[in-house]
């Protein structure tokens, strides 16, 4: 067993008091003194996307949105407005950007007064679980997700290992832009390499499933070439798995190109020809989790919620049989669990909306189509291989395969995603306000009469707009998407 983090507790240091919200204001007129006279220590103020958090922190194309001059000053801010006792850790996925950005948020960081604990390659979930075990002030993960490798993004979790809420990153905006005022420190922090805390990491996975084995159980892993390569094959291992693995070393250049969990072909031809109980799929930095049954079968975040969930409440294990899913979610789920008794809340897209709803029903379970599922008894954090460890040992501790586990399943209504690139951001995020648009929706709507949705939204990571359609008949779901798709492309990108 890897030794305890608290055996190694954080050397106190100088820190600067955090910045409130309610501070901006009274800050505004010195920060203009000090621009007025040309005084920037660590950099001009930002503005636009590099001084924005989207729906999963700050994320954009690297050289443009995301540069070391941008990460610099993040690393600042966040050292200014996290609290003041305690190390604040950094993690990265395998994208060729991650040590840049690493060094220059450390480089922030460090200029606020703050002591930093770099955790190498790592699993995102590993920083808010790291944060909570060692008493952190809060954290950072530099990755994209699950977007193409010129991409990256920083991440900014809490004291608490949640995702920061929005008067925090408003403070953090505030400084970006040169609203609030940045003090020169006569001491700074001090960094250190803390890769040993990821074997906590990995033994923490492995008690999750509280004893259960997986003795012989031949199962695939595509580890996407990203941060689930840490240790995703060691955790299974660990519990007796036979497990083959694709995409499986580190590779800034091919992360999530054609691999993981949203290209899942790969992992569908393995299981199939290998004759694998079960496949697992992981996107860049291993938060979320998609799986491939024997057959061949997609098992999506949806069906994962109900499987999972009926376990749960079959142990009396799930609170008020609550499960907490977004607008996004398949109303064949809904209808089912419903009917089984269970009560599902709907929330928007975004794992940040999913954890508030559960923690104000208090749900014990909750996530996303996507495969971003959060549990309240394993800390609140989307984890891809804890899901896909819990997942394994239900169906194998049941001597079931998880083919066996899907047909006693739901059947989804036929749904179809259609991203349309739309490069305006005025336009993607208003495009209600487009007339000839939202009348298209609003006759799909009435076409389907109840017995199916459309849902339009803007990507909060990518330029993209997503039309989804959904309906009892894949008929009335192909005509309406490729219908609402083309109106899309012709009216928002119209010149």
């Amino acid at each position: 067993m890897a030794e305890s983090p608290a055996a190694v507790p954080p050397a106190p240091l100088p820190l600067v008091p955090a910045s409130q919200p309610s501070e901006i204001q009274s800050l505004r007129q010195e920060a203009a003194s000090a621009a007025a006279a040309g005084f920037f220590p660590i950099g001009p103020p930002l503005e636009g996307a590099q001084a924005s958090f989207g729906t999963d922190g700050i994320r954009g194309h690297v050289g443009t949105t995301i540069t070391p001059a941008m990460a610099l000053q993040v690393g600042y801010w966040c050292g200014r407005v996290l609290p003041p006792e305690g190390p604040v850790l950094i993690g990265t996925d395998s994208r060729s950007s991650g040590p840049m950005l690493v060094a220059a948020l450390t480089a922030g960081l460090t200029a606020a007064g703050r002591q930093v604990w770099q955790l190498g390659l790592c699993p995102t979930p590993a920083v808010p679980g790291t944060i909570r075990r060692c008493g952190a002030a809060g954290g950072l993960m530099v990755s994209a997700s699950h977007n193409p490798p010129h991409d990256n993004g920083i991440k900014v979790f809490g004291a608490s290992g949640a995702k920061l809420g929005r008067s925090a990153q408003q403070a953090i905006e505030a400084g970006l832009r040169g609203e609030s005022e940045a003090v020169a420190l006569a001491e700074a922090g001090l960094a250190h390499a803390r890769a040993d805390l990821l074997d906590v990491y990995a033994d923490a996975l492995i008690a999750s499933v509280a004893g259960a084995r997986l003795e012989g159980c031949r199962v695939v892993l595509d580890l996407c070439w990203g941060s689930a390569t840490a240790c995703g094959e060691a955790v299974f291992r660990g519990l007796g798995a036979e497990p083959l693995v694709l995409h499986g070393e580190p590779d800034g250049r091919r992360i999530n190109q054609g691999c993981g969990s949203t290209h899942l072909e790969p992992l569908r031809q393995a299981v199939l020809e290998s004759g694998a109980a079960m496949g697992f799929a992981f996107d860049g930095d291993a938060d979320r989790m998609l799986a491939v049954d024997g057959r061949g079968r997609v098992v999506d975040g949806d069906q994962i919620l109900y499987l999972w969930g009926s376990a749960l409440r079959d142990a009396g294990a799930l609170p008020d049989n609550r499960i907490v899913a977004t607008v996004m979610s398949n109303l064949g789920f809904e209808r089912a669990w419903t009917e089984a008794g269970g009560v599902l809340e709907r929330t928007a897209v975004g794992d940040q909306h999913v954890h508030a709803a559960m923690e104000e029903f208090g749900a014990g379970l909750g996530g996303e189509q996507s495969g971003h599922i959060l549990s309240a008894r394993h800390g609140m954090s989307g984890d891809g291989l804890l899901t896909a460890l819990q997942v394994a040992t239900l169906v194998h501790g049941r001597g079931q395969t998880l083919a066996d586990w899907m047909d006693s399943s739901w059947t989804p209504f036929p749904q179809k995603l259609v991203n349309v690139t739309v490069p305006d951001r005025q336009r993607r995020t208003q495009w209600q306000q487009c007339e000839p648009l939202r009348q298209a929706v609003e006759r799909a709507e009435q076409a389907m009469a109840g017995s199916g949705r459309v849902l339009v939204r803007a990507s909060g990571t990518e330029p993209l707009l997503r039309v989804m359609v959904e309906a009892a008949e894949m008929e009335q779901v192909e005509h309406w998407a490729g219908l609402l798709a083309a109106a899309a492309e012709e009216q928002l990108n119209a010149g």
